[in-house]
């Protein structure tokens, strides 16, 4: 049986690279790649793969999100997470979100088959590292994730601000009014308690929605 992968990551280099790794496995075919997040599960619930490889750290969309979203609309697609970080909360956010396997980019050339193959299978797949990462933090009792009390609109606006977006070119890309983006805009920062733009900045990125890239 062929295992069809969907390749999604803004690095052209690296989905090259990998949709070639992959390619050299007889059982294992990509069926498609995506730059964003947005654009990754819009591909992902039209051709319905077994496995989706995706990076967190995607304009748009991150992987994060974006593995929430899939998981929601194909439920048969499982998903690796590939990350450069592996901080305790990136790894838990990824799995929270629906990942079944978690890789680093840095050894990704050693463990992307084994990786498919597995949450193919149904098994859960943390690469060395990370199992590390959350074995040490696995005894603290961690608090509650403040992005539960945010619906998906709100978590997808909180990334384009931290990104960057004004209210206007948010508005562009979500279909939306910039007096609406400017009023879900304060609704999270009475949400999170945040007094500022720099405030929405640095909590995006600690919650693992974008980063410093």
């Amino acid at each position: 049986m062929t295992i069809t992968i969907f390749i999604a990551d803004d690095h052209p280099v690296i989905c090259e690279g990998l949709t070639h790794l992959l390619h050299t496995q007889e059982d294992i075919r990509v069926v498609g790649v995506a730059a964003d997040g947005v654009e990754a599960v819009r591909q992902v619930s039209r051709l319905h793969p077994n496995v989706v490889v995706a990076d967190i750290a995607m304009p748009e969309m991150n992987g994060i999100e974006a593995a929430r979203q899939i998981r929601g609309r194909s439920p048969a697609t499982q998903v690796v997470m590939l990350s450069m970080h592996s901080t305790p909360d990136h790894i838990f956010h990824a799995l929270e979100a629906g990942a079944l396997g978690y890789i680093l980019k840095e050894n990704a050339g050693k463990t992307i088959v084994d990786a498919v193959r597995a949450v193919h299978s149904g098994k859960r797949y943390i690469c060395e590292r990370a199992a590390d990462v959350l074995a040490e933090h696995v005894t603290r009792r961690r608090g509650p994730n403040p992005l539960d009390d945010l619906s998906q609109r709100e978590r997808q606006i909180l990334q384009l601000v931290a990104e960057g977006g004004s209210s206007a070119e948010i508005a562009r890309k979500l279909s939306l009014s910039p007096k609406t983006v400017d009023t879900y805009r304060s609704r999270l920062m009475e949400k999170l308690e945040i007094h500022d733009i720099a405030g929405l900045v640095k909590f995006a990125i600690l919650h693992g929605l974008t980063t410093l890239d």
